[in-house]
């Protein structure tokens, strides 16, 4: 690794990132000009896809301390462990990213406030105050904004908790700017909306150069300069079918899975010539092999006449509804077969919460990544599912692509803020 890697001024811009995943936030900054320092991801599986793309690679996407192991950790061990060595680093980091599991405050969850995830975001406050980085950058689920009504105090069933960081944040030094934003005008080709935070140290000269403008109206205005730039349209969001359209199985030979743990699965013979778009263009720059995480599901023949009945007889792009589930029979709450010319629906941990446009049957692991923005080069390690006891402590592939923040609206809003800190 490259120790002298903050002398040079291209690279003075740093971040590091808590909460990390399998690292779309970090790609996203690291794209976007910005110099990682350490991430912190407690997931053996996330952690082994971001030490393999990211870390341990030959860029020096990341100038890594010398008194911290590449390895999974959880952010109060870290905390803990290394208080020290972060009060040393104090002023000297100009980001910190972080996006804090979010399962606790998701409205398909049971959103209450005792539930153990909502208190990471308190791990995260500490770090920002052993380091009092320039700028804080974090992602959360719309749920954030909203106010517990389970298991909580008179203050957080009347507050949100979003609010509560914020108090937190300014108390301790820092102007913050917060929005919902809808990550299909930045080239996400899904519908996913989410919480985003920037704060702001309160002498930085970030806020001289805001000029009494948001982050996000900065953000706002050049979308359509960013969108321009990866080469994709700015009036009209990304739709599925140019997202995956060179993914699909019809006309494809098929093969053994040639990353899958388990044996028995196919995967494509990937072939770039069978469908293009300027999106998969944009996801394949560079890069001329075959993408990693292609594995198909293995289906049993009911599961596939249930997706084709669903595929044949409710409305594409939309959650089939309650009358809809009754008639066929099916006791999940929340099932999307794709409309191919509109975004999916948004990307989760769970394999079949969404139906391929015109295939029965879930996305693969590489598909979700397409609709997250992971480039092909990005490859995931780990299982592809976890079930049973494990499936709550585990992070699988298709959980480390449905938790992660889109690299290309990482990017988008990296660019702002590394030009706003330069």
């Amino acid at each position: 690794m490259n120790k002298n890697i903050q002398e040079s001024p291209q690279k003075k811009l740093t971040f590091s990132d808590v909460f990390a995943g399998c690292g779309g936030l970090s790609l996203g900054l690291i794209n976007a000009g910005w110099q990682g320092v350490f991430a912190v991801e407690k997931h053996p599986f996330a952690f082994e896809t971001l030490n393999a793309n990211l870390i341990s690679s030959e860029n020096d996407f990341f100038d890594w301390p010398e008194w911290f192991d590449p390895k999974p950790i959880d952010v109060s061990a870290f905390v803990t462990q290394f208080e020290e060595k972060l009060r040393g680093l104090k002023g000297k980091l100009t980001l910190l990213a972080g996006g804090p599991p979010c399962q606790g405050f998701s409205l398909a969850g049971e959103r209450t406030q005792t539930d153990p995830r909502n208190l990471l975001i308190e791990e995260y406050i500490k770090i920002v105050g052993f380091l009092e980085p320039r700028i804080l950058l974090i992602e959360n689920v719309q749920g954030f904004t909203l106010a517990f009504k389970k298991n909580g105090d008179e203050k957080h069933k009347r507050v949100p908790y979003s609010d509560i960081v914020i108090e937190q944040l300014e108390q301790i030094g820092y102007q913050t700017f917060s929005k919902i934003v809808a990550f299909s005008d930045y080239g996400v080709p899904q519908i996913r909306k989410r919480f985003i935070l920037v704060a702001v140290k309160n002498d930085d000269p970030v806020l001289t150069k805001l000029n009494g403008k948001t982050p996000f109206e900065i953000l706002e205005a050049n979308r359509e300069k960013f969108l321009l730039s990866k080469g994709l349209a700015t009036s009209l969001p990304v739709s599925v079918k140019d997202a995956i359209g060179d993914l699909e199985v019809q006309a494809k030979k098929l093969v053994e899975s040639d990353d899958s743990p388990v044996k028995g699965f196919k995967q494509i013979e990937y072939n770039s010539d069978s469908f293009s778009s300027p999106f998969i263009q944009l996801m394949r720059k560079g890069f001329g092999a075959s993408p990693n995480s292609i594995r198909l599901p293995r289906h049993k023949q009911k599961t596939i006449e249930q997706f084709q009945s669903i595929m044949d007889s409710c409305t594409l792009g939309k959650t089939i509804s309650k009358e809809d589930r009754e008639r066929l029979g099916i006791n999940k709450r929340a099932i999307t077969p794709l409309n191919e010319n509109l975004p999916s629906a948004t990307v989760t941990t769970l394999p079949d919460d969404i139906l391929h446009y015109s295939e029965p049957r879930i996305l693969t692991v590489r598909e979700n990544a397409r609709l997250q923005t992971f480039p092909d080069w990005f490859e995931f390690r780990g299982n592809y599912t976890t079930g049973g006891t494990n499936r709550k402590s585990d992070c699988p592939r298709y959980t480390q692509v449905g938790n992660a923040v889109p690299p290309l609206f990482a990017e988008a809003i990296g660019q702002i803020l590394r030009e706003l800190a330069s």
